[in-house]
C-alpha cells in the first residue's frame, strides 16, 4: 500500500468517527491511486469553522489508545513513508516513544538540511541556524501538550496540511466522493475535504500551523473553532513558525530558491 493510500484509509476511519471528511479511495495499485471526484465550492467562514472543529477529532482519533510521533499509518510500512516527492521517516506502531521536540529535530528538520544546502537554498550561516533551533528542540525548549481531545503521544495528522491539500467541495459531491460527511450540519455551505496526506503522529499544531504556509482561507476561524473544540496548549500562538520548519525546509530541499530564505528567517524566530 501506498503512503497516501494507507494515510487516506486512517484518515477515513478519523472521518467516520466525526474527523474532517477525507476523500474517498476508490482504487489503488502499485504506482497510482485513484480518488472519487469532488465538485469545488466556495469556502465560507462557517465552513472553516466546521473544518476546525472536525481536524480537532480527526487528531484525537484512535483506534487502539496509543499513537508515537512519527508513527506511520496503518497498513504502511514505515520505511516507505513520503511528503510529496520528499522521503518521510516513520516508525512503525509500538516503536518506543521519543519526546516530541527530539522527533521534530532528528526526523522533520535535519534530513533534509543537506540537501538544501547542496542546492545552494540554504548557506553555512543559515545551517548553523537551524541547527542552534534543533539543539534546542532536542534539549525539550519548545514541547508542548497536546491539545485538549488527544489522549495519546501523538496526534493523527493528515502531515502536509497547505491550503491546496482542503478541497472545499459542494455538500452534493461531498455526500457521494467523501468519507464523514452524513452529519453535516448545513446543505447549503461547502465542506472542506482532506485530500493527498502525509499522514503520521505528529503534534496537532503542526497540522494547525502549515495552513497558514500558502494562506489557507479562513485560518483565523480555522484556529478559533479548533480551539473551541479542543483548546490548544498555553502559548501556541508563539510556536506557529516553529511548526512550520518541517514544511518549509521540505520545500527548500525540493526547490530551493526563496523558501530557504524563509525557512532561515522563520528559524531565527527560535534559535
Amino acid at each position: 500500500m501506498s503512503a497516501e493510500a494507507a494515510g487516506l484509509a486512517e484518515l477515513g476511519s478519523a472521518a467516520r468517527a466525526g474527523g474532517a471528511p477525507v476523500v474517498k479511495l476508490l482504487k489503488t495499485g502499485t504506482d497510482s491511486l485513484q480518488t472519487a471526484q469532488l465538485e469545488t465550492a466556495r469556502p465560507s467562514a462557517s465552513a472553516a469553522e466546521d473544518f476546525g472543529r472536525r481536524l480537532a477529532h480527526t487528531h484525537a482519533f484512535s483506534e487502539s489508545g496509543s499513537r508515537v510521533f512519527g508513527q506511520a499509518p496503518a497498513g504502511l510500512d514505515a520505511n516507505t513513508g513520503a511528503m510529496g516527492k520528499a522521503p518521510l521517516p516513520l516508525v512503525a506502531p509500538g516503536s518506543p516513544p521519543r519526546p516530541w521536540g527530539q522527533f521534530y529535530a532528528d526526523d522533520r528538520i535535519l534530513p533534509y538540511l543537506q540537501t538544501a544546502r547542496e542546492n545552494g537554498a540554504i548557506n553555512a550561516d543559515g545551517a548553523r541556524t537551524i541547527e542552534r533551533v534543533c539543539e534546542r528542540l532536542k534539549d525539550g525548549d519548545f514541547d508542548a501538550h497536546q491539545p485538549a481531545l488527544v489522549e495519546t503521544d501523538a496526534a493523527l495528522l493528515h502531515g502536509d496540511l497547505w491550503s491546496g491539500n482542503i478541497l472545499w467541495a459542494t455538500p452534493e459531491s461531498a455526500a457521494e466522493a467523501a468519507e464523514g460527511t452524513t452529519d453535516h450540519v448545513n446543505p447549503h455551505d461547502s465542506i472542506g475535504v482532506l485530500i493527498d496526506p502525509a499522514c503520521q503522529g505528529g503534534h496537532a499544531e503542526s497540522d494547525l500551523a502549515q495552513l497558514t504556509v500558502f494562506n489557507a482561507p479562513f485560518t483565523d476561524r480555522i484556529y478559533a473553532a479548533y480551539n473551541e473544540a479542543s483548546p490548544l496548549a498555553d502559548g501556541w500562538q508563539d510556536r506557529v513558525g516553529l511548526h512550520t520548519l518541517h514544511i518549509l525546509i521540505i520545500h527548500a530541499a525540493l526547490f530551493g530558491g526563496g523558501y530557504g530564505r524563509e525557512t532561515v528567517d522563520v528559524a531565527r524566530m527560535y534559535g
